[in-house]
């Protein structure tokens, strides 16, 4: 049983029921694995059997998560009661953290009402990608040890960090599956970095309706700003057609020189110069790429005051995480002003020798998380969990 909510684990959890099948312990059954649960449509190509498109329900922020809780929990009873039904021999909890940490705790007090001769279904519980609670909450580690029978880590430190707050757990580092998408890191070298790429400013706003909400009036204005300084031209890159539609129904979407496209991030990486971020997954692929990048996050009031009296690390981009220093400038909340983002995507775009710069410690943070592979070693971790006693 897979369970993702958003657009990104949808992904992962397609990858790995891809790997899983592909498996030589699978290949060697007398049988074929059946996949089933609930994700997007990723996963139903991959051959998961969804009973809905939990993807459709995201949101951004304690207040809309809120406004929405009764949708929720109709959808969270509904997983909860399919599972014991079906009764998987395994459950994946792909990333959606706030929604499958409480799955878990759930299912767990569920098994444990059922004890008996009777009930002996005892399903091995993983969570693919690690809450970020070596950001914020720490405390939550202990409830994930007491849940999960294996946590499947994307980035370096997170196992060394669980080592430290939660030795009881078992924490597995696959590594990241966009070094399989991007088939190798195509971070430039010293000797390749530079003129030879056009002035192509990427706009990258976020996968969400929220994300688009808040940060795409200050990109556009950002990009205005921009382009009255520098000779240079704007393409914005986003996951499907009702975002981009969304894109385009702002009126400064009408600016001369911006191309909006659905997909294609890797060809439009390969092209630019520097790229204007939302915080986030997308700030590591623009690192693959050796793509400086300006990020930025902003939120609610409400949800951003509450995220900042609990978050602990210094940075919210992962490629600022990995190499533990400044490489992406972060402009979070107020900060986040087209002024701001717009000087200093101004000055990576004049400035040759901070380009470089950047991207020589770009090619030491894409390293840390090792080579291509990191669906088949998940899939193997969690073989190897589901085959123990």
């Amino acid at each position: 049983m897979f369970i993702a909510g958003e657009a990104s684990g949808d992904l992962l959890a397609a990858e790995l029921a891809q790997a899983l099948r592909a498996a030589p312990a699978i290949q060697a059954m007398p049988f074929a694995p059946r996949f089933f649960g609930a994700g997007g449509p990723k996963m139903a190509e991959a051959g998961v059997e969804l009973a809905f498109d939990l993807t459709q329900h995201a949101v951004v922020g304690l207040a809309e998560a809120l406004r929405r809780y009764a949708q929720f929990r109709a959808l969270f009873v509904r997983l909860l009661d399919l599972a014991g039904a079906r009764q998987p021999d395994v459950v994946v909890l792909v990333d959606f953290s706030g929604f499958n940490r409480r799955f878990a705790r759930a299912l767990r007090r569920r098994l444990r009402r059922q004890q008996g001769p009777f009930h002996n279904w005892r399903p091995k519980i993983v969570q693919y990608v690690s809450p970020q609670v070596w950001a914020s909450r720490p405390r939550r580690a202990d409830s994930l040890a007491r849940d999960l029978d294996l946590l499947l880590c994307l980035f370096p430190f997170e196992k060394e960090w669980y080592a430290r707050r939660a030795p009881e757990l078992r924490v597995e580092f696959v590594g990241h599956p966009l070094l399989d998408r991007h088939a190798v890191s195509r971070v430039p070298t010293a000797a390749s970095a530079g003129g030879a790429k056009p002035s192509l400013v990427l706009l990258l706003p976020g996968s969400r309706v929220g994300e688009l909400d808040q940060h795409l009036p200050v990109m556009l204005a950002a990009a205005r700003l921009i382009a009255g300084q520098h000779p240079a031209h704007f393409s914005m890159v986003l996951p499907n057609e009702a975002l981009a539609a969304l894109a385009r129904q702002q009126p400064a979407a009408a600016m001369p020189g911006l191309k909006i496209t659905v997909g294609g991030l890797a060809d439009e990486l390969a092209q630019a110069r520097v790229a204007i971020a939302c915080t986030g997954t997308v700030t590591l692929e623009c690192a693959l790429f050796g793509v400086p990048a300006v990020a930025l996050y902003k939120t609610s009031p409400v949800t951003y005051h509450l995220a900042k009296r609990i978050v602990r690390v210094k940075y919210l981009a992962m490629p600022n995480l990995l190499a533990n220093e400044v490489l992406y400038p972060e402009f979070i909340q107020a900060a986040a002003t087209p002024e701001n983002l717009a000087r200093e995507a101004c000055d990576l775009l004049a400035n040759e020798a901070r380009r470089q710069a950047v991207q020589a410690r770009l090619r030491q943070a894409v390293a840390s998380l090792g080579g291509p592979g990191a669906s088949a070693r998940a899939a193997a971790a969690v073989l190897k969990v589901l085959h123990e006693a």
